[in-house]
């Protein structure tokens, strides 16, 4: 395995625990979250990446990567 191919790997799986994190942002403060579909639960996620101060520069470059549709698939590895 290549070192970017490692790099691609680590993001990835960053990607994931951060997504995880926000996810469950999300379900403290809307208790139906569970409920909505994964692409809903997906525009409130994009919606919180753009938001100032929820995540760090860093970690927020890493999410703006993804589209809509590659946090859905994400979302829906779970």
């Amino acid at each position: 395995m290549t070192l970017q191919e490692k790099r691609k790997d680590l993001d990835s799986e960053r990607q994931k625990r951060l997504l995880t994190r926000l996810v469950e942002e999300l379900s403290r403060s809307d208790p139906e979250l569970y409920y909505r579909s994964t692409s809903e639960v997906a525009a409130q996620i994009e919606g919180l990446i753009g938001k100032a101060g929820r995540l760090s520069l860093e970690d927020r470059q890493l999410l703006m990567r993804l589209s809509r549709r590659d946090i859905e698939v994400l979302l829906s590895l779970h």
